[in-house]
């Protein structure tokens, strides 16, 4: 990050349709830019705004919004703000109809959900309160530009910020940093039930806070949830939890440890995930983590992400229940 202290959130991934190893990391500046970076590192665009604050970012590639298909990338900045990437030049250009956002009441959280039942894309915005609020993403008047509508809304019951949804099986999680991870119906008519996937120690397997909660989508609906536990009574002990994506049952937990050109990720806030072919450097997929305390020697010290080989944390030929690999 560019801005010292607490800065780095969120990441997210586009992937290239025409070259996996073009694929771009997508991550918020929370003091100032949205920022995105070419798999190595480098920063290929940095988006800014009048409003400095800049929330949780999310991606949906192909969807269908009204006549058009495209790439939606979508974040928090004075209301939901919503971008495309344009494939010739792999940046990102404005989409939001009116002023350029959504009023949303304030917010930091933020996933997308594409609905598999109704081809529908919406996205959940979550305030620090624990407000959250599903808007559909819709262009009503069909100038290629997108509005969204409040369709659903309900309170977590304290902080929240965390979530990801999954399109496949129309779940949407979100982390309740002091309490545990909670499973809700993704589509706007499910209301408020939800079930507990697991709660914070003594009881459960997590840690508070409880942050970021990503996906890893693999062949015929299976796969793993993976929420960051930020342990914060115990920093240097952060960790991340792994449950089945079927079952929601819990597999185990792990750490990202520092390696020879990065150190690890402790105190995580936002991850991200994506298994598939990124090209030499990832060619199984990625696991990304936000790291609060960046210590390598001869860097800036300022707030980061790490990108990790995903086939080091998860097993990509799992059993039933699935496993870890590290």
């Amino acid at each position: 990050m560019s801005h010292t202290g607490d800065a780095a959130d969120d990441p997210a991934l586009w992937i290239s349709p025409n070259d996996p190893a073009a694929s771009l990391l997508i991550g918020n500046d929370k003091k100032g830019a949205l920022v995105v970076y070419n798999l190595d590192g480098t920063i290929r665009q940095q988006l800014t705004t009048s409003t400095s604050f800049w929330g949780n970012v999310d991606v949906r590639q192909r969807v269908q919004v009204g006549s058009r298909t495209l790439d939606v990338v979508a974040t928090t900045n004075g209301g939901l703000r919503m971008y495309t990437v344009e494939p010739s030049s792999r940046e990102l250009s404005p989409v939001t109809d009116g002023t350029g956002a959504v009023p949303t009441g304030g917010g930091e959280g933020l996933c997308l959900y594409d609905s598999s039942l109704t081809g529908v894309l919406s996205a959940f915005v979550i305030t620090r309160a624990g407000q959250v609020r599903q808007y559909e993403i819709h262009d009503s008047d069909g100038d290629g530009l997108l509005q969204g509508v409040l369709r659903r809304e309900f309170q977590v019951g304290s902080e929240a910020e965390g979530c990801v949804a999954d399109d496949e099986h129309g779940a949407l999680y979100v982390a309740q940093e002091d309490v545990g991870l909670w499973r809700y119906g993704a589509e706007p008519t499910a209301g408020n039930a939800r079930t507990m996937v697991d709660a914070v120690q003594p009881s459960g397997h997590l840690a508070a806070d409880v942050e970021g909660v990503t996906l890893v989508d693999l062949a015929g609906g299976g796969g793993y949830v993976i929420a960051s536990a930020q342990y914060v009574a115990k920093a240097n002990q952060s960790y991340f939890t792994v449950y089945n994506r079927r079952t929601n049952a819990y597999v185990g937990a792990f750490r990202i440890e520092a390696g020879v050109t990065a150190d690890g990720c402790e105190r995580t806030d936002g991850i991200t995930a994506y298994a598939g072919d990124l090209g030499p450097a990832y060619p199984s997929g990625i696991f990304v983590c936000q790291d609060t305390n960046n210590q390598l020697p001869g860097t800036s010290g300022n707030q980061n992400f790490k990108l990790v080989r995903l086939e080091k944390v998860v097993d990509l030929n799992p059993g039933s229940g699935g496993s870890l690999t590290g």
